[in-house]
């Protein structure tokens, strides 16, 4: 039995000014046939759980496409027509598949199509037929659509925020398919939307108010007929008519039980929404915690660390990671060793054109746009020029192995404000990030990370307390201050 491997995964901030164009996802990923093997077989990602789940039920796996790119804005039309002529084009070269593993995101978001990834899954729907097994794995960020369902036979999120199970997601996708094509099984899957959207701030899924309702889901598996279920939490940074939160069930062909259990699920989080409301700390209360909670310590003689978890700026929600909110409030503080990243090539290019150990003024970050906070302006020291490449190889949030920053210079403010400006977006997944450039993040006090939940896989193994900040910009955690047009109405928070 032959089975295809596709995947294209983007999450898209529709509140970003600028599109995803076809260049993004041809600096990080976008590949067909062996290559795809070549780039994801051993990575920690779904993709590489398929492969090694359809080689353990010894089913050939025939790679087929894969494409991703950073978030960023809505998808431009043109690139997003041109990824799936590649797509299909791959799929026509793969010939007659038995079934087909599929990785969409579930918030993509293209200029012209909201539901992109419910467009392409009908799209190889009707190009395979209904008879094929449709089978694959959903980012818990997706925004849960129809056609995404009625698309494919099952379809399984992964459990984890941070993402930490992917490829054992993929595993399970792939040990489904097998199942299915061997006439043991067949999926069928149903979902509840109740009108609600999760607060970022409040999707990590080890902490309340998501651990008791997996706990709930978990106990669910153990039922008669149960084949997978999954919480999707949303990403409330597309405006779409799908954004918000949901469950899905899998069943043995059981439609009624898949549906009923889902309706139990969806339930839950209707009668507990108040819980899934986020505490939105500022600025100000944020800082003045880490600073004294570190100097406390540092009396006593004990290493204490504190993480700034930069939700207004968020790289992996879409941000332009140029946002100063914090770093204008650690620039002011005296003798605080801090650490923050900001992607600014112009400041890259002219930290390039001095020396290591040279200082002089200049202005960083909040070049994007007017909604991140300003340039922080201030006398910086050279501290190096680096390659920006680096390799993670613990399993942590998106399961990506290999990142490049472009050219990445390190800089210290006179006030002691150790700034990584970088060429490329990079979200903050690795503390390889870091070391990369001659950095040990041992050595500071706070360090700043430009996400809500997915940083604190990396970021634990030397911080001991993280703060949510309710930093300005486009993945604000008070999603209820974001222009939407498309959402559901009502719905929980907009509508209390």
């Amino acid at each position: 039995m032959r089975v295809g491997v596709i995947a294209l995964l983007h999450e898209s901030n529709t509140f970003v000014s600028q599109p995803t164009t076809l260049r993004h996802f041809e600096e990080e990923l976008l590949v067909t046939g062996d290559a795809v093997r070549t780039r994801l077989a051993e990575a920690h990602h779904e993709v590489g759980g398929f492969f090694q789940g359809l080689q353990e039920a010894k089913i050939q796996a025939v790679p087929v496409f894969a494409a991703r790119a950073t978030p960023f804005g809505a998808i431009e039309s043109v690139a997003y027509s041109r990824l799936l002529e590649i797509l299909f084009a791959a799929l026509e070269d793969a010939g007659a598949l038995d079934g087909i593993l599929v990785a969409p995101h579930g918030a993509t978001v293209s200029e012209e199509v909201l539901d992109a990834d419910g467009h392409w899954l009908s799209l190889l729907r009707e190009r395979v037929g209904a008879e094929t097994p449709i089978l694959g794995t959903l980012d818990p960020h997706a925004n849960l659509s129809p056609a995404m369902l009625a698309a494919t036979n099952a379809l399984i999120a992964y459990r984890t925020n941070p993402h930490l199970d992917q490829r054992e997601c993929g595993v399970q996708a792939a040990q489904l398919m097998a199942r299915t094509l061997h006439g043991e099984v067949w999926p069928v899957q149903a979902a509840a939307t109740p009108p609600m959207a999760i607060d970022i701030e409040r999707q990590c899924t080890g902490e309340f108010p998501c651990r008791p309702l997996y706990d709930i889901a978990d106990r669910m598996l153990d039922l008669p007929g149960v084949l997978s279920n999954s919480i999707v939490l949303g990403f409330p940074y597309a405006d779409v008519p799908e954004m918000g939160s949901a469950a899905l069930v899998v069943t043995d062909d059981n439609a009624p039980l898949a549906q009923r259990l889902a309706n139990e699920l969806g339930e839950y989080l209707w009668r507990h929404r108040w819980e899934f409301i986020g505490e939105h700390l500022d600025i100000e209360t944020a800082v003045n915690r880490a600073v004294l909670g570190s100097k406390a310590l540092q009396v006593a003689e004990e290493s204490v660390r504190y993480c700034l978890l930069d939700m207004g700026d968020n790289v992996g929600g879409g941000s332009p990671g140029d946002g100063t909110a914090l770093a204008h409030a650690l620039h002011k503080l005296q003798h605080v060793n801090s650490f923050i990243c900001l992607y600014d090539p112009q400041a890259v290019q002219r930290v390039e054109a001095a020396c290591v150990g040279d200082s002089f003024p200049m202005q960083v970050g909040g070049k994007t746009d007017d909604l991140h906070g300003k340039p922080l302006e201030a006398r910086f020291t050279v501290l190096g020029v680096y390659g920006g490449r680096f390799r993670e190889t613990q399993p942590r949030h998106g399961g990506w192995t290999e990142f490049d920053m472009g050219r990445t210079a390190v800089v210290r403010s006179d006030n002691g404000l150790t700034v990584m400006l970088t060429s490329r977006r990079v979200a903050p997944f690795s503390l390889e990030q870091l070391r990369c450039c001659n950095l040990d993040p041992t050595r500071f006090h706070i360090l700043v990370a430009k996400g809500v939940n997915a940083p604190i896989a990396a970021y634990r193994d030397v911080c001991d307390h993280f703060l949510r900040v309710n930093t300005p910009g486009v993945t604000t955690a008070d999603m209820t201050r974001l222009p939407f047009q498309y959402r559901r109405r009502p719905m929980f928070p907009f509508e209390k």
